[in-house]
C-alpha cells in the first residue's frame, strides 16, 4: 500500500457534513476542556488526543461508500463498514503516535527549550505512528502467510 493524498476526494463533500464534523469535533474539544477543568490539564489532555473528527468521519465514510455502492447498483454495506474500520484503525494509530508526543513533551519541557521540545515531540509522533503502521502491517501479513500455511 502506497500513501498518498487526494484532494478530490474532498469535493464531493457536502456543506451539511462539514457542519457535522465541526459540531462533532467542537463537543469533543469542549469535553475535553470540561474534564481538564474538573480533573487537571494531565487527564482534559488525554481527551484531546481522541481525533475530534473522527465520529463524524468515520460515519460519513460509511455513508458515501454505501451511496457510491448503491448507484452502481450494489449493496455497499460491508464495504462501508470495511472502509470506516480501516479509518478507525488509522485514529488509533495516529493516537498511538499523540501518546508518544505527550510523553517526550511532559518529560523534556521542564528543563530543555521549548521549540526544541516541540520538535522532538513531533518526531516521536511521526516515528511512533509510522513504526506502529509498518508493524500492523507486518503482523497483519504474518497472520495471512500462516492462515494459509495451516493444513485443512
Amino acid at each position: 500500500m502506497i500513501i498518498h493524498v487526494r484532494f478530490s476526494a474532498i469535493q464531493g463533500i457536502r456543506l451539511h457534513e462539514w457542519i457535522i464534523r465541526f459540531i462533532f469535533g467542537g463537543a469533543i474539544c469542549v469535553a475535553a476542556g470540561l474534564i481538564a477543568d474538573k480533573y487537571g490539564p494531565a487527564l482534559g489532555g488525554l481527551f484531546l488526543a481522541f481525533p475530534a473528527i473522527f465520529p463524524a468521519g468515520a460515519s460519513l465514510v460509511e455513508a458515501h461508500e454505501k451511496i457510491h455502492k448503491c448507484r452502481i447498483g450494489a449493496d455497499g454495506t460491508s464495504r462501508g463498514r470495511l472502509l470506516a474500520a480501516l479509518d478507525a484503525l488509522g485514529a488509533a494509530l495516529g493516537c498511538a503516535g499523540l501518546g508518544a508526543f505527550a510523553l517526550v513533551f511532559w518529560t523534556w519541557l521542564p528543563r530543555t527549550p521549548k521549540p526544541l521540545v516541540f520538535a522532538l515531540a513531533s518526531l516521536a509522533w511521526l516515528t511512533f505512528a509510522v513504526a506502529t503502521w509498518l508493524l500492523w502491517r507486518r503482523l497483519k501479513r504474518i497472520g495471512k502467510n500462516s492462515r494459509s500455511q495451516s493444513p485443512g
